[in-house]
């Protein structure tokens, strides 16, 4: 029978879930025709699974960084590509780490041949975590505050970040606790739809993102050379809003965002920022699938009309990067980008801006799958987010890239 199949995963099974991996196979036979399946269960139960078609080289031996998949839910060399094409069995799923303590496993199974997966040769499990070695996380409900502070191991200091996420409210902690486990102190801040926070704020007070600001500061591992604000969609634009008119921002990156204050008016010491007028009649509803297409519901951002809802960042001393997917069909993010890059750059502004083609609206750290629609927490509808699957696993990794050296540039 020769000697038993092996599944490694090197470095090593256990990582955080924003590092590559090389996944290889030994024992096998010459030019051995098998079928590579991972299958991740997440926290509601949801099983997540992705294969592909392989043949062993001439020893017997695969190596996913370098042997091309024939097939299957991807094709070509991809050595990460098992991770970013998982898909759940029920549509319209979005994979996100509610318990940042605990890892998602992965299990990875080596089939005989490429028909029927119905004999098992080997398999490995890759522990994929969130949270590095040594990094506390921290309850925060401080004044009005509803937070998650994350402090990587050591005295620092370490350059603060405030991370936001979007209209989907709640307290999104999974990208804030791989920032700290990269080495910034972060905190995740919930500013809608979370515990009482309104799941549709009548308006957002700039006081409260100020008081956050200040608790982040008068931690003793921050840096104090300034903070660093990142947002995706709705939060996009609060970060944009919070390196405008608070003092003490830094850097500044809009994730799939706008220039412009969207859906909710944003109170500003002594003044409000109205929202951009939209109208929900322009959302389209796909017959066949009931998916919610929101990319018209904004009315034309070059129209005079709506210029009081741009924020000013020009008068901003923040340095600022955007990035946007040129398949987002949740809303025209990389028009709203470009017309917020050329806005600084007609003040003689540096910017930075990078957007991808074939990358959707929900652009997460790498390794996360896409995820084309899924339910919205608060409109209760099923929205269309866009994207194309390699594309979008490549924009992943090159934005969580650029966003961790700009703040490192910058901070």
């Amino acid at each position: 029978a020769g000697m038993a199949v092996q599944v490694t995963v090197l470095p090593s099974p256990r990582c955080l879930f924003d590092d590559p991996v090389q996944i290889c196979v030994d024992g096998l036979l010459p030019q051995q025709a098998v079928t590579l399946r991972a299958s991740l269960v997440d926290e509601s139960g949801e099983l997540f699974q992705a294969h592909a078609r392989y043949r062993a080289g001439s020893s017997g031996e695969l190596d996913l960084s370098r042997s091309p998949a024939l097939g299957g839910s991807y094709s070509g060399v991809e050595p990460m590509g098992l991770l970013w094409s998982l898909q759940s069995k029920a549509p319209y799923k979005r994979l996100a780490k509610r318990n940042v303590l605990t890892p998602f496993c992965v299990d990875f199974e080596v089939y005989e041949g490429h028909g029927d997966m119905s004999h098992l040769l080997g398999k490995c499990t890759n522990e994929r975590w969130f949270i590095g070695e040594g990094v506390k996380r921290i309850s925060v409900r401080e004044g009005r505050l509803k937070a998650t502070l994350f402090l990587p191991p050591g005295p620092g200091p370490f350059p603060g970040l405030i991370d936001l996420y979007g209209s989907g409210g709640g307290l999104v902690e999974y990208r804030a606790s791989l920032l700290a486990s990269r080495g910034f102190v972060t905190l995740a801040l919930a500013y809608m739809a979370f515990e009482d926070l309104p799941a549709m704020p009548e308006i957002l007070e700039l006081d409260y993102f100020e008081e956050a600001v200040n608790f982040l500061q008068k931690q003793q591992q921050v840096k104090d050379t300034g903070i660093g604000v990142l947002g995706l969609s709705k939060g996009a634009d609060l970060a944009l809003s919070m390196a405008t008119f608070l003092p003490g921002i830094k850097a500044a990156v809009s994730i799939s965002g706008s220039g412009f204050n969207s859906f909710i008016p944003l109170r500003v010491d002594g003044f409000t920022v109205p929202p951009h007028p939209y109208d929900l009649g322009r959302m389209k509803i796909s017959d066949e699938s009931g998916l919610v297409d929101f990319s018209d519901v904004l009315d034309d951002h070059r129209d005079p009309a709506t210029w009081d809802c741009r924020i000013p960042m020009e008068r901003s001393l923040a340095k600022f990067l955007f990035l946007s997917g040129l398949d987002d069909t949740n809303w025209k993010s990389d028009v709203y980008c470009q017309d917020a890059v050329q806005r600084l750059q007609q003040h003689g502004r540096e910017v930075e801006f990078c957007s991808y083609s074939g990358a959707g609206h929900l652009l997460e750290p790498p390794y996360l799958p896409l995820c084309q629609a899924s339910i919205h927490k608060v409109l209760g509808v099923f929205v269309h987010w866009g994207g194309q699957w390699r594309e979008h696993a490549k924009a992943q990794e090159d934005a969580w890239h650029r966003i961790q050296a700009f703040f490192w540039q910058h901070l």
